[in-house]
Parts: structure tokens; C-alpha cells; sequence
């Protein structure tokens, strides 16, 4: 464990390895785990078409940790800080292969942009995997918003080939998950923030579910709203940005 923390950049206390084998113990039966693979808010917007974005990634990334700990589930987040590799499709592959080094069988791949993945999809995901099933959750532009896959059905190597930032992806993925016989679910389209178009076009299904990125979305998309409706949102974000730029002895998170 310790060579994996060095390997994975991060400082590695023994109360950490006390902390992670108490919990792997507990899981020992399913040993299903989340991968939250997300990028800090000034990493995203190098990458990502949407003016003064930043408020609305760190609001993503709160977002979907809360999302994840709602399962239950153990769950790591994975920064560019902890990432390795010259290529997205490099860091993704080297990700998930940290998390089965750590001796789990299963992982579920989220992002932190797709505010409409609810809990019970994660949940839904781990039991499908429990059932012997492998799960992918295809976005709107070919990609996936999550992957369930079994360390078994994991091949570092292909997966490193696989057309990572296509519209194939999805397509290629469960043609490469069903060659090892095993039948892919696919859960519902949903669709990933990466422009401003985006954000107009998930509006209408977020109002509910998420209150705090709609109205986020809404000062984006709007631009004559008061200037102090963003300084109370910057006010209200203060203390978990603060907490977020800190980082982790470890990148685990656990209940």
C-alpha cells in the first residue's frame, strides 16, 4: 500500500493503512469501489468552453462526492494531481488499475460533470456488477458518464487504445467488455457539461435534483443577473475550496 501511495504521488501515513484495511475488510465480500476521475476547477477550465466555469466545477466536484457517499461505498477521488500518464487515456487506464492494485474486483468510473447521475445509478451499477454484469453509462456525445467493469474484464493495455475524446468510445468499450463474454448494461443517455450550449440544454432536468448548479447554470446562461447573487454563490463555496486545495494524505474519501 505504501508503494502504491509513493507511486500515486501522495504521503501515506500508517493511520491511513490502519484506516484502509479496516475498511477493505469490511467490504471484503464485494470489494466494489468508486473511482471519481475529476479534475480541479482551474484544470477543467484549460479544457472546457465555459466562460467563468470554475464556480460551476467546484460546485460539480461537491456535487458528485456527495453523490458517492450516499451509496455507501468506498470512493477515491483522483485530481490531476494524482494522475499519471501524458495522455487523458494513459491517466484514465493507470487510475483504475491504482484502485484494483489495492486489492478491489470492481470499479465504478464517474466524472464530476454529469450533475444528473443520482446515487441510486451508482447503487444500481454495484449490484449489476454483483450479479456477474458489467454496466456503462453512455453521454450524448459518445463517451460515458460511468463504467461498471470487473478486474477480470480489465486489460491495461487495450483499454490504453481504446478511442479516449471520440464519439466511438461508448461503441468500442462494450465491444471490448462483451469479448470477454460478459453482457454490458446500458443505463440511460445523459448528457456531460463541456461547452456553454450544454448548459442551456440540461436546464430543464436539473431544477429539482440539483438547486444549487441550476441556479449556478442559470447565471452562466443569463447575462444581466446581479452581481450579488454570484458573491453570495463565491461566499457559500469559500469553505470547500478551501478544504479541496488542502488535498489528502491519501486520495480515498470513506464514510
Amino acid at each position: 500500500m505504501r508503494r502504491l501511495a509513493t507511486k500515486l504521488g501522495c504521503r501515506f501515513l500508517l493511520k491511513d493503512e490502519v484506516i484502509l484495511g479496516l475498511m477493505l475488510e469490511h467490504y471484503k465480500i464485494d470489494r466494489t469501489a468508486i473511482l471519481i476521475f475529476a479534475n480541479s476547477s482551474k484544470e477543467e477550465m484549460k479544457y472546457k468552453a465555459i466562460p467563468k466555469g470554475n464556480i460551476l466545477f467546484d460546485v460539480l466536484t461537491e456535487h458528485t462526492l456527495n453523490t458517492a457517499r450516499k451509496t455507501g461505498l468506498p470512493y477515491f477521488l483522483m485530481s490531476e494531481k494524482e494522475q499519471i500518464g501524458s495522455s487523458f487515456g494513459e491517466r484514465f487506464v493507470n487510475a483504475i488499475s491504482s484502485i484494483f492494485e489495492l486489492d478491489f474486483d470492481k470499479v465504478i468510473t464517474i466524472g464530476n460533470d454529469t450533475p444528473q447521475l443520482k446515487s441510486s445509478d451508482i447503487v444500481r451499477a454495484s449490484k449489476l456488477l454483483g450479479a456477474k454484469k458489467s454496466v456503462l453509462g453512455p453521454s450524448r456525445d459518445g463517451g460515458f458518464y460511468l463504467m461498471g467493469i470487473h478486474k477480470s474484464q480489465f486489460d491495461a493495455k487495450t483499454f490504453r487504445e481504446l478511442p479516449w475524446k471520440t464519439n466511438a468510445l461508448a461503441k468500442k468499450i462494450t465491444t471490448v467488455i462483451e469479448a470477454s463474454k460478459v453482457h454490458v448494461i446500458q443505463f440511460r443517455i445523459l448528457l456531460d457539461l463541456d461547452t456553454h450550449a450544454d448548459l442551456k440544454r440540461i436546464l430543464k432536468g436539473l431544477k429539482d435534483s440539483a438547486e444549487k448548479i441550476f441556479q449556478i447554470i442559470i447565471y452562466l446562461v443569463t447575462p444581466n443577473i446581479k452581481v450579488f447573487f454570484l458573491e453570495h454563490l463565491q461566499f457559500s463555496l469559500k469553505f470547500y475550496r478551501i478544504y479541496f486545495n488542502k488535498g489528502s494524505p491519501f486520495p480515498i474519501i470513506y464514510r
